[in-house]
């Protein structure tokens, strides 16, 4: 069992037992504690900066799945363009016949004869995150992005996240039945009369470009949302890491109050060199509280 802590003699004869004499023997291990709780929490928020800029890698890593996507649609859908302006300039296209329409159904139809997409529910973003989304897609400043970006947590991203990419998946159940019902049909007329097959393939491909087109500007939006996901975790590890350094600064301040309290014990001049102790600590302990709270 620890034995009970004794003041030598010597320090005893130099500070009265009042409680101005008490508070003086006392200075240096509450700013010692004072110093211990600061560079604790200087360390925590470097953690958290570093958390912060871990997870911000990551969601720039899953941005950049998202852009090879935006990018793989819109090439198929370029290349779908080119094939129809090749077809149409080198032989007489005709329209789709119209007994091959109406083996399929109304969606279908509608899919060859107006290239209409089935398209699902778009989605829903608030009007904050829209914005942002928006500055990124017009390629705004960087400071304009920034801006927008002001009131708009990492919590809300997540829920816009979860939106645009329910609305990738929806719109894949939507066109999947069409999309599989042109694939069989393409298959079946390949093998028949050339001029019949060659006006469901110019219908097919104008479908085939407006469907590329959807699905990438759904993939761009997950690919945005993730981007300002990045900027807003980049956002918050700047802000712990200059709490940090200022919570450092803060347990230096009383560290400083430690030292100069510990030699005011064995001074003379007690009274001035404890009456600096104390401001150092009530500087470390006052600017500790303004960084905590309002940085």
């Amino acid at each position: 069992m620890a034995g009970k802590i004794q003041i030598p003699d010597e320090l005893k004869k130099e500070l009265p037992q009042t409680p101005l004499g008490k508070t003086m023997a006392a200075t240096p291990i509450v700013m010692t504690v004072v110093a211990t709780m600061l560079a604790g929490l200087a360390s925590s928020e470097m953690t958290k900066a570093q958390y912060d800029r871990g997870l911000a890698a990551q969601l720039q890593s899953k941005a950049g799945d998202q852009w090879s996507y935006f990018q793989a649609k819109k090439l198929r859908g370029a290349v779908a363009r080119n094939s129809l302006e090749v077809l149409a300039a080198t032989v007489s296209v005709p329209p789709v016949d119209p007994a091959v329409l109406s083996a399929l159904a109304p969606a279908a139809q509608a899919a060859l004869t107006k290239a209409e997409v089935p398209a699902a529910a778009p989605a829903k973003l608030e009007d904050d995150v829209a914005a942002a989304v928006q500055a990124l897609d017009q390629a705004r400043p960087e400071s304009e992005v920034m801006l927008a970006l002001t009131n708009i947590t990492k919590e809300k991203l997540d829920v816009a996240l979860e939106s645009a990419r329910q609305a990738v998946l929806a719109q894949d159940a939507t066109a999947k039945p069409v999309n599989g019902a042109l694939d069989r049909l393409d298959e079946k007329l390949l093998k028949g009369e050339t001029v019949t097959y060659r006006g469901f393939a110019a219908a097919r491909l104008r479908y085939l470009t407006a469907r590329y087109d959807l699905e990438a500007r759904l993939n761009q939006t997950v690919a945005n949302v993730y981007e300002l996901q990045v900027r807003v975790l980049n956002l918050r590890a700047e802000r712990h890491h200059a709490r940090s350094a200022k919570f450092f600064l803060g347990m230096l301040a009383a560290q400083m109050g430690v030292i100069i309290s510990t030699f005011s014990l064995a001074a003379k001049k007690k009274s001035l060199l404890w009456g600096l102790a104390a401001a150092a600590g009530t500087a470390a302990v006052s600017f500790a509280t303004y960084v905590y709270f309002c940085l």
